[in-house]
């Protein structure tokens, strides 16, 4: 893919705690649209667009896209199917790269881990997967976690800010970092 039109999409999911979880445990997710984004370095290009939530388990509730529990886990795979949708949403035209610090998130939504957990949830990313895939294509890369790389850092930070019911700090008074 060249670099220049490519659209980068950073994920990013976070568990209130992530010990014991359940339907009840807080959980969000994040992802940041970016571009101009040449992937090296501590992350480059122009912010889009931004959106963040938390991981709905209520399935009478609209949002409902699969996750039974709250964690970092459902956290990772819903920014991952939200990311999905927001292709979607532009008619999966254009050349797309989901970056995430999760290798369970991109392996097992683009199916080349089998899941033990999450059946439903991962079910509904799987599915968005093959649109995108059948109108216009898209990869993911893996970004390590906490290293200063700043989309990557902004994905989290929306994600935590989900999680927590708080909004994010705005884009322009945000610093890596912040949570």
């Amino acid at each position: 893919m060249a670099a220049a039109g490519v659209i980068h999409l950073y994920v990013d999911g976070s568990c209130l705690g992530n010990q014991n979880v359940d339907s009840q445990t807080p959980a969000g997710w994040g992802v940041v649209i970016v571009t101009g984004d040449t992937g090296l370095g501590k992350g480059s290009g122009e912010l889009f667009e931004e959106k963040s939530g938390k991981v709905i388990t209520d399935t009478r509730d609209e949002d409902f896209i699969g996750a039974e529990i709250g964690s970092n886990n459902t956290g990772e795979l819903s920014a991952f199917a939200h990311a999905l949708r927001w292709i979607l949403s532009r008619d999966g035209t254009g050349e797309y790269i989901i970056r995430t610090d999760s290798n369970y998130a991109g392996n097992i939504t683009d199916g080349t881990w089998r899941a033990k957990a999450n059946l439903a949830l991962v079910t509904r990313a799987r599915a968005l997967w093959d649109e995108v895939q059948s109108v216009g294509g898209v990869e993911w890369k893996h970004v390590r976690a906490h290293r200063g790389h700043r989309w990557n850092e902004r994905a989290d930070h929306l994600a935590a800010r989900a999680a927590a019911d708080e909004a994010p700090v705005p884009f322009t008074f945000w610093k890596p970092g912040m949570r």
